[in-house]
């Protein structure tokens, strides 16, 4: 973190209740200020597109917003600027939604529930480290993430099996693409799950994206 001057956040979401008073939390922590707000993403690329040296170390992206949406707006930041470290707001923790953001270079996913002292862990980690996921969120202890002491040997349909699960394909659009049958692709899923410690698709994704098996 900055020792002299304050992290700038920009806000993009089209509840303008909810953002002022983000907006209120975030000017309250320490070392932290919100230097503007969007109302969708449409606005905000053209901010970034019209100043494209501006100063930023964190967006809060809303997922859900007319015009532009969080996943369109995250896939123009992934082709444009990925440099800039983005975390995911959102009312609910739909897997899909989250796979996506994720592989389009989301840093963090929050659910707009999330309380005071989570946000502000989640903010100051995106920061730091440039990431953050709950269990919650990700079906994934954040000890086990973080844990390199346990090399995992895969099998290679077993990568091939996870490259294809950090896409959008459904897993009976995987067995076709693989050539083996929906059973069987249960199967790889399941072994995986088991012997990489995690619950869920969106796990599998963070692994894959921590180990370098996909790149974001």
């Amino acid at each position: 973190m900055k020792p002299s001057t304050k992290n700038k956040i920009i806000i993009v979401d089209d509840h303008q209740l909810f953002s002022q008073s983000l907006e209120l939390l975030i000017n309250s922590f320490k070392d932290f200020e919100v230097i503007n707000r969007f109302e969708n993403g449409k606005v905000f690329l053209s901010y970034l597109q019209e100043q494209p040296d501006a100063e930023v170390d964190l967006i809060l992206l809303d997922v859900n917003m007319p015009v532009l949406d969080g996943v369109s707006t995250m896939k123009w930041i992934k082709e444009n600027r990925p440099d800039l470290k983005v975390i995911a707001l959102s009312v609910n923790d739909d897997e899909e939604i989250i796979i996506k953001m994720i592989t389009n270079g989301a840093k963090g996913y929050l659910l707009k529930d999330t309380s005071p002292e989570i946000f502000k862990e989640a903010i100051i980690s995106v920061i730091e480290k440039g990431f953050y996921f709950t269990e919650l969120v990700s079906g994934m202890l954040v000890k086990k993430a973080n844990d390199d002491s346990k090399k995992i040997n895969l099998k290679e349909k077993e990568i091939v099996f996870i490259k294809h699960a950090c896409t959008e394909k459904t897993y009976k659009e995987i067995a076709s693409e693989m050539c083996l049958s929906p059973k069987t692709i249960d199967g790889y899923r399941e072994c995986l799950f088991d012997k990489l410690e995690i619950k869920t698709r969106i796990g599998l994704v963070l692994y894959a994206i921590k180990h370098k098996i996909v790149l974001v």
